[in-house]
């Protein structure tokens, strides 16, 4: 839900006062409340040894293919250079609840230890120093080579933790943590985390990096 309330606040100061926001409220409870019934309904955790996975056919390419609109269309580029890099940033604070959520799993058997800050997995690092990043934005006080290098890293970091996650979850592909796979994205709400939270989070990145490279500004 911070991912959420992120993601409208920053549309919302895209869009000011225009219905727009409204309309991208409900698409997204659209998709949310899709991913919830796909969840329910067992299609993710039934039958893993499907190739591709069915959470990467139903929930994680759909974002991928809209993000790749959002950077092909020229209303998409459009809507990115209206976007702020303060807002862009402030949407990764959401990894600090992320780690945490994803350390009891840990603790509940339900993800790998190397999906936590106790294993490979150290994204908690960008929330955190994305709140100092966010605050020297707002004084002004960091240059615009500084928060790409942020940018990049902070897509390493995303890399492999969503490498991690895949990997070591239940399918042909698995090739991680057979003692105990990531199955907590196959069941809701954690079903969110790769179908919502990791698309916006990497295309916060992205956007950051467009305006901050091609855009200049």
């Amino acid at each position: 839900m911070l991912t959420l309330f992120l993601l409208l606040r920053m549309m919302s100061s895209r869009f000011g006062k225009i219905n727009y926001n409204w309309y991208s409220f409900v698409i997204i409870i659209l998709w949310l409340t899709l991913q919830l019934g796909l969840t329910l309904a067992g299609v993710y955790s039934i039958g893993n040894d499907s190739l591709p996975p069915k959470i990467l056919v139903y929930g994680i390419a759909p974002t991928l293919v809209t993000i790749m609109l959002f950077f092909l269309l020229r209303k998409g580029r459009n809507f990115i250079s209206g976007l702020s890099i303060l807002d862009l940033t402030i949407i990764h604070v959401v990894r600090i609840p992320v780690e945490l959520v994803l350390y009891l799993l840990f603790v509940y058997n339900a993800v790998p230890k190397l999906m936590t800050f106790e294993g490979r997995n150290l994204d908690v690092l960008m929330g955190i120093i994305s709140i100092l990043v966010v605050y020297l934005l707002a004084k002004g006080k960091i240059n615009k080579s500084w928060l790409i290098a942020w940018n990049i890293i902070g897509l390493f970091f995303l890399f492999n933790i969503v490498g991690s996650a895949l990997l070591s979850a239940p399918s042909p592909l698995q090739k991680l943590a057979f003692d105990q796979p990531n199955i907590a994205i196959f069941y809701f709400p954690f079903s969110w985390l790769p179908t919502f939270v990791v698309p916006v989070v990497l295309f916060s990145h992205l956007a950051a990096l467009q305006k901050l490279l091609i855009n200049k500004s």
